[in-house]
């Protein structure tokens, strides 16, 4: 449980603070740290009896010659979970070393108790990393969603419980300062923890820069509240010099397939969202069904969807604009002062612009089927345009 690293640490320094040599033996009376180096991997015969009985003992120098490995002083038993580990040794005179003993003794058992909750939680953390991989790329036909749920049991989850996943990605912008990536992983790990803190919620590093997250949906919480909490995530990782964090929302699961569903979903969330003309940093699934969608038609499909319907618009200097314009008269129902307000312009800039799209394609805005097709072609190529920038 104590680790020869940490043991030989604690002995050598609390050895120079005292004054008097410390050493420590593990659970087989064998020295793994000591103020004297030479002492290491000797045997402490004294440790035994000590760890048999966890009760301190002393020894004097004629005691201390009749026992391997034992030098004047006092032994005492290192205690943790109610059983005897190890032991710690100070040398010396008895009348002089024991009352630093008790002192000495408290203080190890402290670090050893924090070490070992220290390694509880990186083991912990990794079998939640584990269980979220294995779910990300859950194949029934490779493994049982029997298995991954008793998995989840034994580390403290019930995945029956309503859960959505959420992919967070956090990058360093060139002109933010170095940092160590090691602990900028530890700061993003602790700043979504810290929001999203329910005992049932799966949440680990999933790749360098990622963390995915399986929340805790409460039974009268809306889905919606979710995106702010990622906005408070987001804007707090951004306040740790200037790291530029995004999201991505999948839907409420209970099962193993759902949850598998609604994480790959985040991911793609992820990817798509910034292609969205007006896209912000937190992502939801449900906005991005058709993005979705046109993203896996084939290329020669969407090809000549652009064709058919935009070829004379894309001819135009300011097809970006127009293209903006189509999309934000669609996600606004069609309303004219719901598009000005999404698009941060007059409402007669809005009207001209239309005008000049239906003069151009011989359609009106309209008719809901012909400006259906236009909108499908405009996210294409804006999704187009976003990966050729991409690549």
């Amino acid at each position: 449980m104590l680790s020869p690293s940490l043991a030989q640490e604690i002995a050598g320094d609390t050895s120079a603070v005292i004054g008097y040599n410390v050493l420590i033996t593990d659970a087989d009376a064998m020295v793994i740290g000591s103020g004297d180096r030479s002492r290491v991997g000797s045997f402490h015969e004294a440790s035994v009896e000590v760890m048999r009985t966890k009760e301190a003992a002393t020894h004097n120098a004629s005691q201390a010659q009749l026992l391997r490995g034992v030098r004047p002083g006092v032994t005492l038993p290192l205690v943790a979970g109610g059983q005897a580990v190890g032991t710690v040794g100070i040398t010396g005179t008895p009348a002089q070393v024991r009352r630093f003993g008790l002192l000495v003794k408290r203080q190890t058992e402290i670090l050893l108790r924090e070490s070992v909750m220290l390694r509880s939680r990186l083991l912990a953390e990794r079998a939640a990393e584990k269980l979220l991989t294995d779910l990300a790329s859950y194949d029934p036909q490779v493994i049982e969603a029997d298995s991954l749920a008793f998995r989840a049991v034994d580390l403290g989850f019930d995945l029956r419980l309503r859960r959505i996943a959420v992919a967070f990605e956090v990058t360093v912008p060139p002109s933010a300062p170095r940092r160590d990536l090691a602990l900028v992983r530890s700061e993003i790990l602790r700043t979504v923890r810290e929001v999203f803190a329910d005992p049932q919620d799966i949440v680990a590093a999933t790749a360098p820069g990622r963390v995915g997250v399986l929340h805790r949906l409460a039974s009268r919480r809306p889905v919606d509240s979710v995106s702010l909490d990622c906005r408070r995530i987001i804007d707090a990782i951004a306040a740790q010099d200037g790291l530029v964090a995004r999201a991505g929302i999948g839907e409420p699961a209970t099962t193993v397939d759902g949850l598998h569903d609604s994480y790959q979903d985040a991911c793609e969330a992820l990817r798509l969202g910034p292609r969205r003309p007006r896209g912000s940093l937190v992502h939801p699934i449900g906005e991005l069904r058709v993005h979705q969608l046109l993203s896996a038609v084939g290329h020669p499909a969407r090809t000549r969807l652009l064709d058919s319907t935009t070829a004379s618009l894309r001819d135009q200097p300011d097809w970006p604009t127009l293209r903006d314009t189509i999309t934000a008269w669609c996600e606004s129902g069609y309303n004219l002062v719901r598009t000005a307000t999404a698009l941060h312009i007059h409402r007669n800039t809005v009207v001209y612009r239309m005008n000049k799209i239906e003069q151009l394609t011989g359609r009106s805005l309209r008719d809901h089927p012909t400006t259906l097709a236009l909108y499908l072609a405009c996210l294409t190529d804006h999704l187009t345009t976003r990966s050729s920038d991409e690549a």
